[in-house]
């Protein structure tokens, strides 16, 4: 067998490595670069075999950067696992030269909007939701009771089709339409139970959690920055906030945190402390009453149209496999470049997997401070991981290494291309708020759901998340448009998946391409035309991270 087109591919010329596209059987023969390369053993679709001969400790590389280090000799045709292979990464230090970016062309997109909700501080949303947040976990029963009352009433909820049927027989009959009952069935009551109260609020969200008491004081500050990012995020249209009163994440902290983030904060936000309004009966009837008035006034709001400018896109990785830095990641990548070049944000976290990419980030940074703060960031993330036993060369997954990413810097490497090539504007520690257009860097751990649950806190309207594995994550305020790195995936769990880019892997499409699709996606998203799987699914997903070493 002679290796072909799109059965293989060298991902950059400095590379000495070559990935699989499709399974290719032992004693294959490759053909490449004026050289034939004959296979050691079988390589499986997203695993790398080496293009030339390598001693005991060289160096690997991917994506023209250094992604390991040999353990033992490897011969021409070897394949690379983690028998054989070790972690390297790059060194890193100061920023070294001024980057020059060529951004794509944005023809297709000028002058175009999406129907978002415009904010009072010029914030845009692409949804609109009532948010209800525990100050402390002591509040998540009393948090959920509101939720299942409003839910329930108002039509939010999931709620059983035979409970609708029942409700509206009880109204009809009170109504005196005995008639009509007759002629009810599950159809009508369906219909008749989706008609909202508030239709143009898109239904309440909350935020449950196990923390604002015990822990560090620490915890309880950053759970409180977060919280007054999610407050403050344009997708929100009102909070209310349930305090225990003795907890260590007081009001007044919260209070602190948005007035940092927005001086002008003209949405109703309503905190309510048990200790003070004496019995639960008395604290929820007061809960219910002014969030019910509340979304009154979030209901007058409506969509009108937006320049692309406003969009703030969270980018995410998740579930991946090694196709991702290859199809999905560029791919968003070359979105993240049309959305800046537009004038709007995006935001690149999970620092974990920026390891061995972070002289490129750096260099890309537009001021001296944001690489300084970039690189002690990383520096101080890298330690404490060091300092309990682990470190980043831990954090590729079984499932990460069993789909061909089995060093934390070949992860990182392909990670990483979701950034695009865009300049670095800002980078932001944890629960900070964005300020500044273009590519945010977001200090967050490379979990899924504590880096969503951040860059929705930093101020993400949408968020893209590529999986090559499959992960049935969201987030409860911000879009989740999923996006598979390969055709199997998104054809054996559809019910997940909203775009497929493998596309690019077997050739039929090229980056720029996909890319422009999942733009014109993000703009459906965003004007509340499509609902992305993790939304019609509920997948609300929230974990605060409490800055302790979590990869």
């Amino acid at each position: 067998m002679t290796g072909k087109p799109n059965t293989f591919i060298q991902i950059h010329e400095k590379d000495n490595v070559l990935v699989a596209l499709v399974d290719l059987p032992a004693e294959s023969i490759i053909d490449f670069g004026g050289k034939t390369i004959k296979l050691r053993q079988e390589i499986q679709a997203k695993h790398k075999f080496t293009i030339e001969p390598l001693a005991k400790e060289d160096l690997i590389y991917m994506y023209g950067t250094v992604v390991g280090r040999t353990k033992i000799d490897l011969p021409v045709g070897s394949l690379i696992t983690t028998q054989n292979t070790v972690h390297e990464a790059a060194y890193f230090g100061k920023k070294t030269e001024n980057y020059q970016w060529n951004p794509p062309s944005i023809s297709r997109f000028q002058g175009r909007t999406f129907m978002g909700f415009h904010r009072e501080d010029g914030q845009v949303g692409t949804a609109n939701y009532w948010l209800i947040i525990p100050l402390v976990f002591c509040e998540n029963r009393n948090v959920e009771v509101i939720n299942d009352a409003f839910n329930d009433a108002l039509g939010y909820g999931k709620t059983n089709p035979f409970k609708s049927m029942v409700k509206n027989m009880v109204r009809l009959h009170q109504e005196g339409k005995q008639e009509e009952i007759v002629n009810l069935n599950i159809e009508k009551a369906k219909e008749m139970e989706s008609k909202l109260l508030f239709p143009n609020l898109d239904g309440i969200k909350v935020l449950d959690h196990q923390g604002g008491c015990g822990g560090t004081r620490r915890d309880s500050e950053s759970l409180c920055a977060l919280l007054a990012g999610y407050i403050n995020n344009p997708n929100v249209a009102g909070a209310t906030v349930l305090s225990l009163g003795c907890q260590n994440a007081q009001p007044s902290i919260l209070k602190e945190k948005i007035q940092k983030i927005n001086p002008e904060l003209k949405k109703p936000l309503i905190i309510l402390e048990q200790q003070k309004e004496g019995t639960e009966q008395q604290l929820l009837s007061e809960a219910i009453k002014k969030t019910f008035l509340g979304m009154v006034e979030a209901n007058k709001q409506e969509r009108k149209p937006a320049p692309l400018s406003k969009l703030t896109v969270g980018l995410e990785c998740g579930g991946s496999d090694g196709f991702s830095g290859i199809s999905a990641n560029p791919a968003v990548g070359y979105a993240s470049d049309l959305i800046v070049a537009l004038g709007g944000t995006t935001m690149l976290s999970e620092f974990p997997e920026l390891c061995g990419v972070e002289q490129e980030l750096i260099n890309r940074c537009t001021t001296d401070e944001s690489a300084d703060k970039f690189a002690a960031l990383m520096k101080a993330y890298a330690a404490s991981a060091v300092a309990v036993g682990s470190g980043f060369d831990m954090n590729p997954s079984p499932g990460n290494i069993k789909d061909g990413l089995i060093t934390d810097a070949i992860k990182s490497a392909g990670a990483a291309k979701k950034g695009g090539t865009s300049p670095v504007t800002d980078v932001l520690d944890y629960a900070e708020y964005f300020q500044m257009p273009g590519l945010n860097l977001v200090c967050t751990p490379g979990n899924d759901v504590e880096s969503t649950t951040a860059m929705a806190g930093s101020g993400a309207n949408v968020m893209l998340f590529t999986t090559g594995l499959g992960t049935p994550t969201g987030n409860p305020i911000a879009p989740v448009i999923k996006i598979s790195s390969n055709t199997k995936l998104a054809n054996r769990m559809p019910d997940i998946i909203d775009i497929d880019t493998g596309g690019i892997i077997s050739g039929e499409k090229s980056i720029p391409e996909m890319g422009e699709e999942i733009l014109e996606i993000i703009i459906k998203v965003a004007s509340g035309e499509v609902k992305p799987k993790a939304v019609l699914l509920a997948q609300d997903d929230f974990i605060p991270w409490k800055r302790g070493v979590s990869l």
